[in-house]
């Protein structure tokens, strides 16, 4: 794969994480107890062969930086091999990324000195795994200009994604971004045809299309809205469907984008057969592990009339360096140094790093950050009044979210 140059754009505010991206970019958000979200894009780059990588970044970049230089660092610089962190470089104008074909465009220097023959752009905030590999020879045998990698989803789903319209022989006929309502794919009555945000452009097409989007003044300068509809029609934009590696009709692909599909997403992890699979050796997802002693699991005890004093986990995933002394843990995602104190029950949470549950807490499908102290005796996520009244965000969806470094006022 030495002819292709992998992007990955990681710039985007992440508005609708809030308050998980109040301090950091989207794809630095913490998933699955131990890794950050782009950890899986990055995963699927090195398991296909792509060893050229450049992350787009723009705000709040400073964790996703310091993440992929301590966790990313083990390829060969000797042997063209790097996953390099790409700020804003603003020497063509200097204004930030007006899109995403505006950030390409932006970085058209940092690509020319490689003379790639494709190059791969993906996005760092989705969670699935995908061999790129097959999608650019996909791409290689129809002498493609442009290949998206599509997916199908749920029609109520059309606002929020990419649809994809193709022939028989899966060329692109049309291509809408976030329509409020669209026809179901060929062969279906639920379900179209979504671009997974996954482009491969072969190279010198993509010079001149970003050059020519780049002196409209109309175009905000955006792939979905502006290059590919554009590109349709002159040009020959095939559509990839991304095959399932276990054979299901619909692989696994997720859109983190807003706090409620991150809680789902999370908890799918948890399920006795979760549908994303973390423990198969063969597409191994890679991050930064800290030196930390194992979990550990305390007291089998009786406590106070009534009650037992027992450390448990139950369908739950459990990070390095997390004590559950006495308390009771069922489906949810404890990341590294966490402590659930005792008598404590957590369920269908998702705790962050350095979070301290203390004695006698109640927490139920609620996301706790960073460096969060719960004071003895507190209850999150059984009165969504009483959490928003101490600060907290509360979905739409019903789940609590504790902001980063939180401090309960006591007595309340």
């Amino acid at each position: 794969m030495a002819e292709v140059m992998t992007l990955i754009m990681a710039g985007g505010k992440g508005t609708r994480l809030e308050p998980l991206t109040r301090d950091r970019a989207k794809p630095a958000v913490p998933f699955g107890g131990m890794y950050r979200i782009i950890d899986f894009t990055l995963s699927n780059c090195i398991n296909s062969g792509l060893r050229q990588i450049l992350v787009l970044t723009q705000f709040k970049a400073m964790s996703l930086d310091r993440h992929i230089r301590q966790g990313w660092s083990f390829l060969s610089g000797q042997l063209g091999e790097y996953v390099d962190v790409v700020p804003p470089q603003q020497r063509l104008h200097e204004q930030w990324y007006q899109g995403t074909a505006d950030a390409i465009y932006q970085n058209i220097y940092s690509i020319e000195p490689e003379d790639p023959r494709y190059v791969l752009i993906l996005a760092g905030d989705h969670i699935y795994k995908m061999n790129y590999r097959e999608m650019i020879e996909y791409h290689e045998a129809r002498h493609a200009d442009l290949t998206i990698g599509c997916i199908p989803a749920p029609l109520p789903e059309s606002s929020q994604l990419g649809v994809v319209v193709a022939d028989d022989s899966f060329q692109v006929t049309n291509f809408i971004e976030k329509p409020a309502k669209v026809d179901p794919m060929p062969g279906e009555t639920k379900y179209f045809l979504a671009s997974m945000g996954i482009y491969v452009f072969s190279t010198k097409i993509m010079y001149e299309q970003l050059i020519a989007d780049a002196a409209n003044p109309n175009s905000s300068h955006d792939f979905g809205r502006n290059v590919i509809p554009a590109m349709i029609k002159s040009h020959k934009v095939y559509a990839y469907r991304f095959p399932d590696p276990l054979g299901r009709p619909i692989p696994y692909w997720r859109d983190v984008g807003t706090l409620d599909a991150y809680y789902h997403a999370n908890m799918d992890l948890v399920s006795v057969e979760p549908e994303l699979n973390l423990y198969e050796r063969k597409w191994p997802i890679r991050t930064l592990h800290h030196q930390l002693p194992p979990p550990k699991f305390v007291f089998h005890a009786e406590g106070p009339v009534g009650q037992v004093r027992r450390g448990e986990a139950h369908e739950s995933i459990v990070g390095s360096g997390t004590v559950v002394s006495g308390g009771r843990v069922w489906k949810s995602v404890l990341a590294p140094r966490v402590r659930v104190n005792s008598f404590a029950h957590v369920e269908e949470s998702i705790l962050f790093d350095d979070v301290d549950v203390g004695r006698y807490c109640k927490i139920r499908r609620a996301i706790i950050d960073k460096h969060v102290k719960v004071p003895k005796g507190m209850q999150i996520g059984f009165n969504h009044e009483a959490d928003a009244n101490h600060g907290l965000t509360v979905t739409e969806g019903g789940i609590t979210v504790v902001p980063k470094g939180h401090v309960f006022e006591q007595g309340k």
